[in-house]
């Protein structure tokens, strides 16, 4: 029976908060180490830059390019990673800046051009998020240097001064954040997968003693969800397309499935008792390597897990069950479902520990080939210049697929430059004072829907607003006394620096207007009428993105979020498909639409992010979203597990009872893909006229003649039954089979059909779980917009 996860054990983030923080008003103030550290940098860097080059080298261009830089490497960009990460994304930063400085001051004296460049370059920009979470966390920054010169009048002339105050900042703030560094999402990812090895090990590992309890259970399922909180928190990916990174995102995916068949193979017993001597032996060492490799993610130790004892025991389980004489139908059937699931968590560990490796750099060569061509749908094979020629060819083919209106950073890149040349056309036509902080306006207030860009625009203008009333009142008490000024300039910017994410983005947005003020006030002493000049070009900004938000993508990523779901499970569900028939051996080419799921299944991690990120009251249930993104996961990596199994020869071949047993596979396997397919009709995007039906789960009632007809009756295909459909194929053996396939699937001569049976039982247990949050998502998709 499937069971479905209580509510008790989904991730944090699917709950909503925990007791006693819903109490906590929405403007209180939260510490945050990482928060304060980025506070501190600012503080010790920017105030003296500025000073240096305004009162020191007395360069106006060079001071303002100084102190806005600073502020966008060390506020509005967050690199994590190795100091080696960190030092690359800031000089990555530090050039494409460049590059759009020199870009944006050249065309800003013509509207009409200045328009134009503006939607490629700033697409771009957007666009090249993608690349990781260095590079996500770097769009805004990288933003900064182009929209303040092609906003602003300048010649180019200026170029070689707004040059040098950029690139002292970048060199100044690369060297606070190696000096003063901060812990990134990524460091607390790798803790999250070192606990969960540690967790899984040790309960398989008791589970093996014959000691392991319901609690120990539960407890690793909690260790498998923290986990997957840490992936999926974040706005964007903590993994880029790096090869470490890939293969940390690799470690989480593989260790939420291997948790999953544990779970699977202790289900109704939490105790391994009843299996074969060898399979436990073989559990036990996989414990062992698990925990080894906990300590390796942990950075506890540098040594690799010892995978030779593991290897060589699941060398022995097989040959054991090659010579096992048969027994009684319940015997046999236990044995080997357990001996499945130990081969299956075996082989699963492997490739654990070979991402981890990667993750941590200390993999070979060769290794990182064969796990990159795994990582996009493809299995491991060719000589090691093809494997790294066909993963280097998968990363692109993630890049280039990701230029569709299917992907949230595509759509999310589209909107946001398009706004922006809306935003300098604007500031141009309105001859505004600053016409910077229109263009800022509408980049710091754009959000991927229209609802959360309108609720963020009232809150910007709010800030602004407060920022405003607070810093007229700071310059009416210390008027423009260039010392006062010069004081309240650090304050200024430590609240500011502060905010992001720790302090609410009304005040975020106040104690910028403060910086501000107190900046051009100490640049040409104006008085409260710049706070003023600002709220008017804040103002016109947020009407800008309120427009383009209206006119552009209003539903924001939820559509998109559902769009990707039904291609992860069509996907998905052709990849089972291949990989089955690969498997039984009825394809005799191997599977080729891994890399086609594998890009699915990115797209839609993007696009759930992005939901999660949006401001407001969340129209599609959280928990039903999770439900459906770990059920298209599990999908993908049971077709790839598949994929791996190319059939023996003798399975090709017509064996006594071999074409009943693989029929009755491929009809449960077409079950299965009718209903993800039917899953994928009811959350893809709404059909006009069209009639939601309830999702049938197809049955999968084991190892007896009932399983395909049952399955088909179920899915409302068909009315045949399983022996039916194969009286008209000739296969007299398999009549003679039909009713106890387990003697076929079980026999020594044939695990290979065990293991795709089991697989499809992995898969078909779950199925119920996610009928219910695919209609929902459908009932939701459908309501409109502004409702």
């Amino acid at each position: 029976m499937a069971r479905r996860l209580p509510r008790g054990h989904l991730p944090r983030f699917a709950q909503g908060p925990e007791r006693g923080e819903g109490t906590r008003p929405a403007w209180w103030p939260t510490w945050s180490k990482a928060a304060g550290l980025r506070a501190l940098r600012a503080v010790l860097v920017i105030p003296p830059l500025f000073a240096l080059t305004f009162e020191g080298f007395g360069n106006l261009q060079m001071a303002l390019f100084a102190a806005f830089g600073g502020f966008a490497s060390l506020v509005m960009a967050s690199f994590g990673g190795t100091g080696r990460d960190k030092v690359i994304a800031h000089f990555g930063l530090a050039v494409i800046g460049s590059l759009g400085l020199i870009i944006g001051t050249a065309v800003s004296g013509i509207t009409w051009l200045a328009v134009l460049v503006t939607i490629p370059v700033t697409f771009g920009i957007f666009f090249a998020g993608v690349a990781g979470p260095n590079a996500a966390s770097g769009v805004t920054a990288a933003l900064l240097p182009y929209v303040l010169p092609v906003a602003t009048p300048g010649t180019v002339s200026m170029i070689p001064d707004r040059l040098a105050g950029w690139w002292l900042a970048s060199a100044v703030s690369t060297a606070a954040v190696l000096l003063i560094p901060a812990p990134s999402p990524g460091d607390r990812l790798r803790a999250a997968a070192a606990n969960s090895a540690h967790t899984l090990g040790a309960r398989l590992e008791a589970s093996v003693r014959g000691t392991a309890t319901a609690d120990d259970i539960k407890a690793c399922q909690a260790a498998k969800h923290e986990l997957m909180a840490a992936f999926a928190s974040t706005p964007y990916r903590p993994v880029g397309l790096a090869t470490a990174d890939q293969g940390l995102a690799s470690v989480v995916q593989l260790l939420e499935w291997c948790t999953a068949l544990f779970a699977d193979a202790t289900d109704g017993h939490p105790n391994l008792d009843q299996a074969a001597p060898p399979d436990r032996d073989l559990l036990g060492r996989a414990a062992a390597v698990l925990s080894q490799t906990g300590d390796l993610l942990a950075g506890t130790t540098s040594a690799a897990p010892d995978l030779t004892a593991m290897d060589r025991q699941r060398e022995a389980a097989a040959a054991y069950h090659q010579s096992a004489a048969e027994g009684d139908y319940d015997s046999v059937e236990i044995v080997a479902r357990h001996a499945f699931h130990a081969q299956a968590i075996c082989l699963v560990v492997r490739n654990i520990v070979a991402d981890a490796l990667i993750a941590t750099r200390r993999a070979d060569p060769e290794t990182i080939a064969a796990r990159r061509r795994g990582w996009y749908g493809a299995q491991p094979e060719g000589t090691m210049a093809e494997r790294r020629a066909a993963s280097i060819s998968g990363a692109l083919g993630v890049l280039i697929r990701h230029a569709s209106f299917r992907s949230v950073w595509f759509l999310n890149s589209l909107r946001g430059s398009l706004a922006l040349a809306a935003a300098v056309l604007v500031a141009d036509l309105s001859s505004v004072q600053h016409g910077f902080w229109v263009v800022l306006g509408t980049l710091s207030v754009l959000r991927t829907n229209a609802a959360s860009t309108e609720s963020t625009a009232l809150r910007a203008l709010g800030g602004t607003v407060l920022g405003f009333v607070l810093g007229a009142l700071l310059l009416l008490g210390i008027g423009t006394s260039t010392p006062a000024l010069w004081a309240a300039l650090p304050i200024a910017i430590a609240v500011a620096a502060y905010a992001p994410g720790a302090l609410p983005f009304t005040v975020g947005q106040a104690a910028f207007t403060m910086v501000v003020l107190v900046l051009f006030n100490l640049l040409a002493p104006a008085g409260w009428r710049v706070g003023l000049l600002r709220i008017e070009d804040v103002a016109i900004g947020c009407l800008v993105s309120l427009a383009v938000g209206v006119l552009f993508w209003p539903r924001g990523a939820s559509s998109v979020v559902g769009d990707d779901l039904a291609d992860a499970f069509r996907s998905g569900a052709a990849y089972l498909t291949q990989a089955v028939d690969w498997a039984l051996g009825t394809r005799h080419e191997p599977p080729d639409t891994g890399a086609a799921a594998a890009t699915a299944g990115i797209r839609l991690d993007e696009a759930l992010r992005g939901f999660l990120a949006e401001q407001g009251a969340k129209r599609v249930s959280k928990e039903d979203l999770w439900m459906l993104v770990m059920a298209s996961m599990r999908l993908r990596l049971t077709a790839y597990s598949l994929a791996g199994l190319q059939a023996p020869e003798h399975l090709r071949h017509k064996h006594h009872g071999m074409t009943y047993a693989r029929t009755v596979l491929a009809h449960a396997t077409a079950d299965l893909t009718d209903f993800y397919e039917r899953v994928a009709a009811l959350v893809g995007r709404p059909v006009a006229g069209q009639v939601l039906l309830p999702v049938k789960v197809p049955s999968f009632t084991g190892l007896n003649s009932t399983t395909s007809g049952a399955s088909s009756r179920a899915a409302g295909d068909s009315e045949d039954s399983g022996v039916a459909v194969l009286a008209g194929s000739g296969d007299a053996d398999g009549l003679e089979q039909a009713g106890d396939v387990v003697r076929i699937v079980t026999t020594p001569h044939h695990p290979h059909l065990l293991w795709v049976h089991e697989h499809l039982q992995h898969l078909s247990s779950h199925a119920a779980a996610i009928a219910a949050p695919a209609s929902h998502v459908a009932e939701q998709r459908r309501v409109p917009w502004w409702r």
